[in-house]
């Protein structure tokens, strides 16, 4: 989890320390006093949120969406917590689109998968760099789990959506903040 934290966050950076002078290397992480697992949908190892197949007429129009999947974050052996803890999913987006959304990788054109947070109906936005993140989820007192429901669907980036492959990725952690 740490290691994914530390590549989250050099990925996060990386526009900032483009800014920086070129000989320098900036590092950064999260010390906390609770550390947990994490998995999407059970599966900590390369998890897939597959979305059902969708007519390419339901996305006609610009901004269009269809095929709502709920997909689950799950935090798992955690130290019991002595108080209430926020935690929140971190995502970085590969390729976001000017819409915010994660840009396909597959074949289908003007199409992308948007992300929306807990609530099921605020989208959640990479327009403004490569990481979002999420409502947060409590780790209850004495609880050592807890869980997250999110939400993907496809996206019409544009008219004349054509059918194919959607592919979309994102990486994923936790902060305890």
């Amino acid at each position: 989890m740490n290691v994914k934290l530390v590549a989250l966050s050099m990925l996060a950076l990386s526009g900032a320390c483009a800014a920086a002078s070129s000989n320098t290397v900036q590092f950064k992480g999260e010390v906390s006093t609770q550390t947990c697992s994490v998995n999407i949908n059970g599966n900590q190892s390369n998890p897939v949120v597959l979305l059902p197949t969708v007519a390419a007429s339901q996305l006609a129009t610009k901004g269009a969406t269809a095929g709502d999947t709920t997909f689950t974050v799950n935090v798992t052996g955690c130290a019991a917590a002595t108080s209430d803890t926020a935690i929140k999913t971190v995502l970085a987006g590969n390729n976001p689109t000017v819409n915010g959304n994660l840009g396909n990788a597959g074949d289908a054109a003007k199409v992308s998968i948007q992300l929306l947070d807990s609530d099921a109906t605020t989208p959640l936005s990479f327009a403004s760099g490569s990481t979002v993140t999420t409502s947060a989820m409590t780790l209850a007192k004495d609880a050592t789990s807890t869980s997250q429901n999110l939400v993907a669907r496809y996206y019409a980036e544009d008219t004349g959506v054509a059918a194919g492959s959607v592919i979309a990725t994102a990486q994923f952690a936790i902060s305890y903040k």
